[in-house]
């Protein structure tokens, strides 16, 4: 059997009061920390700080708001130990989460919504780059959800984005693409591109999927609250594991980390 790729696993750390899942509990500085070090003791690869909530029709903090939020935590974990990941669409916290010890920026726009970020991106080669499929704002982007074939449409669009991001001088070997699983797609949109995730695969660049507690899943399991989700995430932890996905993205760090030890045995 062929040894399949060790997904990573990048847990989310929301400083926020208002995220979809989990929104409060991480907002103190002293919560964030205790949470990171759980993230820690059970395995976790990276650590996805987060100051602004991305959930449908949420609306934009200032960007003074989102580094107030953000930069302390990045500056306190900088010696954890694992890679740390700062989640932001804005240029100048892109560049400041690098200088204090960033190593990834994941941008759910892709750049489109800071033209700015691939100039910061490209002045660091050592960084890597998430850009994650997007039609829009959180407030209204579900407007957006309207595809023909939605994993040939997003495929076409994530290559789009990447082919710019290159011409603007960011490096191939830097960039990692996301789906978008969630952002402007319905549910069937998201089960669609779950089931047709090795056709992004095949762009060649590593791929991040976080379909951690979202909507869709509740809406399969009866309507059951984000916390329940869990169970349900993780079993698309496993198959995207088995198919040597780059990384997953979630709430929960140990049964992930689980679940792609099992399958990497499986398959060892």
């Amino acid at each position: 059997m062929v040894d399949i790729q060790n997904t990573l696993v990048m847990g989310i750390l929301n400083v926020t009061p208002d995220s979809f899942a989990d929104g409060g509990r991480h907002f103190a500085l002293s919560d964030a920390i205790a949470r990171a070090e759980v993230m820690i003791a059970e395995g976790v690869d990276i650590i996805d700080v987060g100051g602004e909530s991305t959930r449908p029709g949420s609306l934009r903090i200032s960007s003074e708001e989102e580094s107030d939020r953000v930069i302390p935590v990045i500056e306190a974990l900088k010696d954890c130990g694992v890679t740390i990941s700062i989640d932001t669409t804005r240029s100048e916290i892109a560049k400041l989460a690098i200088s204090k010890g960033a190593s990834i920026v994941n941008d759910i726009s892709g750049g489109l919504q800071d033209s700015a970020m691939a100039k910061v991106i490209s002045a660091h080669p050592e960084v890597q780059y998430i850009a994650m499929h997007w039609r829009g704002e959180s407030k209204d982007m579900q407007s957006r959800a309207v595809y023909k074939d939605v994993v040939s449409e997003v495929r076409q669009e994530l290559e789009e984005r990447a082919f710019a991001l290159v011409e603007a001088g960011i490096s191939p070997d830097q960039i990692i693409l996301d789906p978008g699983i969630g952002f402007a797609k319905t549910s069937e949109h998201n089960w669609e591109l779950l089931r047709g995730i090795d056709r992004i695969q095949l762009l060649g660049y590593p791929v991040l999927v976080g379909v951690s507690r979202k909507r869709f899943l509740g809406e399969l399991l009866g309507g059951v609250e984000p916390d329940q989700r869990d169970d349900a995430s993780v079993a698309i932890t496993a198959e995207l594991a088995r198919k040597g996905l780059w990384g997953v993205r979630t709430h929960s760090v140990k049964p992930h980390v689980d679940a792609i030890k099992v399958v990497r045995e499986l398959y060892r």
